[in-house]
């Protein structure tokens, strides 16, 4: 019984409360329907994904919170479409630049959540055991990923035309592809970086309670 209430479940269940209500409200009137559902349908693949794995395969408390404002960031996105979320011009305002960067941030977490997730992955499944071979690999993993939502983004433009701008979210930067994907491998140094050993405490934790049961 004290497992149901345990509060890492409440705490699972207060977020996935949380992400379907915005998900509500996102989908409500949305800037551009076909963008939003671009924007979001990664929520709607890793929420189902994560209930239903969580017992088999339950991740860190870190990965979870990361995940969590990593789906925030895609739902507001597709809500506003990124070039006109109101926070974006905001920064822009207050950084003084020339186009909303919320698009980066996006890109950030791009690179941000799926180091932690790959560290998760390739640590609990003893797949490498050098330090530094670990490190090498999440961030031959995280550039992977970025260029090949960057090739989704490239299907998308062909297949819709003129219609992809809100998805591209280029706001005429010649250069947007590249600065995406350096946001990402910051966002995946980052994680290593500042983020490697509270990982690696929960890991270890993660570990040792799936040994005592």
């Amino acid at each position: 019984m004290s497992s149901v209430f345990s509060p890492r479940l409440l705490l699972q269940w207060l977020g996935s409360l949380v992400l379907i209500l915005l998900l509500v409200w996102s989908g409500f009137a949305p800037y551009d329907r076909i963008t939003w559902l671009m924007e979001v349908l990664p929520v709607l693949i890793v929420l189902p994904l994560l209930w239903w794995t969580k017992h088999r395969y339950p991740l860190t408390q870190l990965l979870y919170l990361l995940i969590f404002w990593h789906c925030i960031v895609l739902i507001v996105g597709g809500a506003y479409t990124y070039a006109r979320v109101p926070f974006g011009f905001m920064l822009q305002q207050w950084l003084e630049l020339d186009r909303n960067p919320y698009d980066k941030i996006g890109h950030f977490f791009q690179g941000l959540v799926p180091a932690i997730a790959a560290r998760e992955i390739l640590w609990r499944g003893a797949y490498v055991h050098s330090t530094r071979m670990l490190n090498f690999l999440i961030l031959c993993v995280v550039l992977a990923i970025s260029a090949s939502y960057e090739l989704i983004e490239w299907g998308a433009a062909l297949a819709l035309g003129q219609g992809a701008d809100e998805f591209l979210g280029t706001q005429g930067d010649m250069w947007d592809t590249q600065s995406d994907m350096f946001l990402a491998l910051l966002g995946a140094i980052s994680a290593l970086l500042l983020l490697g050993k509270l990982h690696q405490r929960q890991l270890n934790a993660l570990r040792s309670g799936a040994s005592a049961t």
